[in-house]
């Protein structure tokens, strides 16, 4: 199974937030808030078993999670 591109949850340049696959030069979706944001990148990143990045709306990053396979799994 092949691993889909990074979602990256980031401001948008004309107002509100954008969920753009890594390396994409267009939004996969645009929405008002940030929390909407997370939530469609959040399933896309599941579907496609890739890292979600969340960016501050200076452009930092704020958090990551990943739904991929994990090489380096926490001990249980």
């Amino acid at each position: 199974m092949s691993k889909g591109k990074n979602q990256h949850v980031t401001p948008h340049p004309n107002g509100g937030w954008q969920v753009k696959g890594e390396g994409n030069s267009r939004a996969t979706a645009r929405t008002k808030t940030q929390t909407q944001a997370i939530k469609i990148a959040r399933s896309i990143s599941r579907n496609q078993e890739s890292e979600l990045v969340i960016h501050r709306s200076n452009g930092e990053i704020r958090d990551k999670d990943s739904h991929g396979h994990d090489p380096f799994p926490p001990r249980g």
